[in-house]
């Protein structure tokens, strides 16, 4: 009932919940696949960055997985300078907070892509993690 007496803001609702789902979407930066993560650092033209808190990190990460806690990576950029001709795919427990990190990486001059669906996914999938 309330949907057809509403339907004006309903309808307007849907639409500004679109558009910030885009928009958060684009800032967040590009979501790589599992198969294609695997597959940019392979060819040597990415690395992991590992943005969860040590204790989760040393539960179990990808192999050659940098690990800066979000928390403190507007502070430790420069431990990736030797990184930045590559592109830095971020990583987290489940790909939620990967888009704040892909956005001070770009915001600093670096290429960056967040991994999709995070170490949950990883682990989901029976990929190799590196206890530790």
């Amino acid at each position: 009932m309330f949907l057809s007496e509403q339907w004006l803001l309903v309808c307007i609702l849907v639409g500004l919940a679109a558009a910030l789902v885009g928009i958060e979407g684009k800032r967040g930066g590009k979501a790589l696949s599992l198969h294609g993560v695997t597959v940019l650092v392979n060819r040597g033209e990415g690395i992991i960055l590992d943005i969860r808190e040590a204790k989760d990190y040393k539960s179990g990460h990808i192999v050659d997985a940098i690990h800066i806690p979000y928390q403190k990576l507007a502070t430790r950029l420069t431990e990736l300078e030797k990184h930045k001709s590559k592109t830095v795919v971020v990583v987290d427990k489940m790909g939620q907070t990967t888009g704040a990190a892909v956005k001070v990486l770009t915001d600093n001059g670096y290429t960056a892509s967040r991994m999709q669906g995070g170490m949950m996914e990883w682990t989901g999938q029976n990929l190799p993690v590196i206890k530790g």
